[in-house]
């Protein structure tokens, strides 16, 4: 089990595949919450799949695979690559970084 932090609200949830897509969140494809408004912020504890957000999102842990993210990417480890709209501040990143503004990294 794992806790999704949306806007100050914690949810405990199975799975780590996150999409946020306009006012929904799903987790593994399942609808988790609904009805968001304004700038969203997602931050999830734990190890993620896939991360794909419209939004800025942190992460307390490693992204196994790939970040999709429309604003800023804060987390550990990502094994693929990632693609940000603003700034990205990671520690290793297996794949290709693609940021709208800065980058920090662990070299």
């Amino acid at each position: 089990m794992n806790i999704i932090n949306i806007n100050g609200k914690s949810i405990k949830v199975t799975g780590s595949n996150i999409s946020v897509i306009g006012d929904k969140v799903y987790v593994n494809g399942k609808l988790v919450e609904e009805g968001l408004s304004g700038n969203v912020e997602i931050s999830f504890k734990g190890d993620l799949a896939n991360l794909n957000v419209d939004g800025s999102a942190t992460v307390d842990g490693n992204v196994l695979g790939y970040v999709d993210a429309g604003g800023s990417v804060r987390c550990e480890n990502v094994n693929g690559s990632v693609d940000a709209g603003g700034s990205v501040y990671c520690g290793n990143v297996g794949g290709d970084v693609d940021a709208g503004g800065s980058i920090s990294m662990k070299r």
